[in-house]
């Protein structure tokens, strides 16, 4: 059972370890004020839920620096932030979805750096100072696939140890999954979330071979 953690007012979660705020949160009504994300960066996703329950159990060195792509909210990257101590970086094409980032950091006493870009342009200098690539719920279009491909083959060309990617179980994320399969160590498994609420799900952990 999951420790009973009271939470300091109304319209805020607590899950794995960190504080995450609902939509009708009094900072986010703010927020939404004058920053409108535009490409599904209103909320915290039951994806980003899975991925932090995975990495509780197959974790990151401490202190390592990671990447989270497509980070909307930027849950992911404060999960590890606070948890591992590691220096994230949180990328989206979305600019508005920043001081939503900003917010969460401040609220778990953490920091974590943000990078506007578009993920399948992501370059080797960037890639290059990363141990670890995340991203959860970025594999909605059949469009992204092959980007996301070619991003990871990218990221391990420039000395990424590992990608770990969760989503709902679209048929793009398995089409993602098969060709990463025929290249990598790819382990696909069906993972489910306990917090705040139960979410069920797939997480594929991708390394080099040896």
């Amino acid at each position: 059972m999951p420790r009973l953690e009271r939470v300091p007012e109304a319209h805020i979660e607590y899950a794995y370890g960190i504080y995450l705020l609902e939509p009708k949160h009094r900072l986010i009504k703010a927020l939404k004020k004058r920053y409108k994300p535009s490409i599904h960066g209103h909320k915290t996703w039951g994806s980003s839920f899975l991925l932090m329950d995975y990495l509780q159990h197959h974790g990151i060195r401490r202190g390592a620096a990671g990447m989270e792509i497509g980070c909307g909210w930027g849950g992911v990257s404060v999960f590890c932030a606070s948890h591992f101590r590691a220096q994230m970086t949180a990328v989206d094409l979305d600019q508005a979805v920043f001081p939503y980032v900003d917010v969460l950091a401040e609220l778990n006493g953490v920091a974590v750096e943000h990078l506007q870009a578009d993920f399948a342009k992501l370059k080797a200098p960037e890639l290059g100072k990363q141990r670890y690539l995340f991203g959860s719920d970025i594999c909605f279009w059949d469009s992204l696939v092959k980007p996301l491909a070619r991003l990871v083959n990218r990221s391990f060309k420039a000395g990424v140890e590992r990608v770990v990617i969760t989503d709902p179980g679209r048929p793009t994320f398995y089409e993602f999954c098969d060709m990463m399969s025929k290249k990598y160590d790819t382990r696909l498994q069906e993972w489910y979330a306990i917090e705040p609420d139960r979410f069920e799900g797939e997480v594929v952990d991708i390394r080099p071979k040896k």
